[in-house]
């Protein structure tokens, strides 16, 4: 079973958005990283790109396969997870500590699109 952290926000593509204030922090879920199996590489947008809702800012690689990440919200990013470009792996220790872009979010109502824990439990059948 995967865990499903309470308080989060989750997109149906299975990343997981954590606010503070105007911030987001943006992961891939638990359920998403057992998936992929033990991932290799993370892709990801430089510090002051423009991340739009619904689209692609980069992706996870891994030995079974490549996945796009999906910005759940918009915004500009204020950071990437540097660690991650050493250490893709993680990612697979400890997904909901292992984020991938903090973002200075632009539209906080798109937030509202996004499930809970209880909604993503239900999209992944747990």
């Amino acid at each position: 079973m995967s865990k499903i952290l309470e308080g989060l926000k989750y997109s149906e593509s299975h990343e997981w958005v954590k606010v503070d204030g105007n911030t987001a922090y943006i992961g891939v879920s638990d359920f998403a990283q057992k998936e992929m199996g033990d991932i290799t590489y993370v892709d990801m947008p430089e510090e002051g790109d423009d991340v739009m809702a619904g689209e692609e800012f980069g992706a996870l690689e891994s030995v079974k396969a490549s996945s796009e990440l999906i910005s759940p919200v918009s915004g500009t990013v204020l950071a990437v997870n540097s660690e991650l470009e050493d250490a893709p792996e993680k990612v697979n220790e400890d997904a909901y500590g292992a984020w991938i872009i903090k973002v200075a979010m632009s539209n906080e109502g798109e937030l509202d699109a996004l499930m809970d824990a209880a909604g993503y439990k239900a999209l992944i059948g747990e």
